[in-house]
């Protein structure tokens, strides 16, 4: 009984620590409104990677009649990230984060796949290509990956390439030409 009296005069108690909690953290760091606005991505270094914005079926360059992925890339984030959503006709999932970094002044990409890959890529945009590079890890095993994004007639031409020598050397990986998508 005497249980149920101190209920209400605990809840005061409560009610009263999480205003002053409240209070004291406007003080610190003042209201949202006076947290400063992030840069918007609307300068040209964040439109670099727009070529790539569509729906796509991508086909390997040496059977360019037989589609082997439907790719849709899209703008997020208030234009901030190009999201690559990857359809592969065999099974393979994936999407790409891709994002213009304006603190180091360079791209970042992240893969994913339903396969559990994960592959991170940096670079930047030059002489009219994207290229990105990273470290894909299999195993015990370490390689260089390197992606390169080319806008050309009627689509884009993406080329990847793997090194097993830190760059000295690079081997095909895959090399798609993605054309606008036909229903």
């Amino acid at each position: 009984m005497k249980m149920m009296l101190l209920w209400p005069k605990l809840g005061a108690v409560c009610a009263i620590l999480f205003l002053t909690r409240s209070e004291s953290a406007d003080r610190k760091f003042g209201s949202l409104a006076d947290i400063p606005q992030a840069a918007s991505c609307s300068a040209a270094e964040h439109r670099q990677f727009d070529f790539w914005l569509g729906d796509w079926d991508a086909f390997d360059t040496d059977n360019p009649t037989t589609s082997v992925a439907r790719v849709r890339v899209t703008n997020l984030l208030d234009g901030c990230v190009v999201h690559e959503d990857y359809q592969d006709t065999n099974g393979l999932k994936g999407q790409s984060f891709n994002i213009y970094d304006a603190s180091r002044k360079t791209w970042h990409q992240s893969w994913v796949t339903n396969r559990g890959q994960l592959l991170a890529l940096e670079g930047s945009f030059k002489a009219g290509e994207m290229v990105l590079t990273g470290v894909e890890v299999a195993g015990e095993k370490r390689k260089l990956a390197r992606g390169t994004w080319t806008p050309v007639k009627g689509g884009v031409r993406e080329i990847g390439v793997k090194s097993a020598d830190d760059g000295k050397t690079w081997q095909p990986w895959f090399d798609l030409m993605f054309k606008p998508h036909q229903p």
